[in-house]
């Protein structure tokens, strides 16, 4: 693959995740025998380019967080971006990072190597796959008209950008954001579009789970590239 070798990841997973259900916050719930964490930074640890990563959790995560080999734990805050800021400095000097949600533990190496490659002729990368079913607006359980899907993608994780221009977009930023393409593209940042993947969910709800599995059981060997 060899894009990078000067690139780190920062695991966002200090939220709650409270429409997954179960009795754990999400990432560590059980995913084929593992808490859905581990799959997700197993999919970092192996790629050749990543060299560091820091992992955000939520403060009553932090003991639980202790035991695991191979990367950084810094303490989340109240927001996504505030927990985003945290693992930002927790970077050494790098180029490039990725950001990237713990509840998609089905990244692909391609979509990794792909996000770092755009890096070096844009600032920011992310990966989206473009809308192909029918958009409808509702209300009170009723269609209440349609909606032009032209040029609308859905924006998945991990989202790449250079060092510098991610701290500056951060530190400039109000608060608010979905997500870091949204915090860049406020700092006036082109941010380039590749391919996602339709299996790199994102677990949210219940059902996602069964989807999951049989996903990974579908993989050679369990593997997620």
């Amino acid at each position: 693959m060899g894009s990078d070798m000067t690139a780190a990841a920062v695991i966002v997973a200090a939220g709650r995740g409270k429409r997954a259900g179960g009795d754990l916050p999400k990432q560590w719930q059980m995913l084929l025998e593992q808490p859905i964490l581990n799959h997700t930074l197993a999919a970092f640890q192996k790629h050749p380019d990543i060299g560091q990563i820091v992992l955000v959790l939520h403060r009553d995560d932090m003991a639980r967080g202790a035991d695991l080999a191979g990367v950084s734990i810094v303490e989340g805050g109240a927001d996504r971006a505030v927990s985003v800021r945290a693992g930002l400095a927790a970077i050494d000097s790098v180029d490039h990072i990725l950001i990237h949600d713990v509840a998609r533990p089905l990244v692909t190496q391609q979509i990794i190597s792909d996000v770092l490659t755009a890096l070096h002729d844009a600032p920011a990368a992310a990966p989206a796959v473009p809308v192909t079913d029918a958009l409808w607006s509702g209300a009170n359980g009723k269609v209440t008209g349609t909606q032009d899907r032209t040029g609308l993608f859905r924006a998945q994780t991990p989202q790449g950008f250079a060092r510098d221009a991610i701290l500056a977009a951060h530190a400039a930023h109000t608060g608010g954001a979905a997500d870091d393409v949204e915090v860049a593209r406020a700092y006036g940042l082109e941010i380039a579009i590749v391919p996602g993947d339709e299996d790199n969910l994102k677990i949210t709800v219940p059902g996602d789970f069964a989807r999951a599995e049989r996903i990974m059981r579908g993989r050679d060997g369990h593997k997620t590239g």
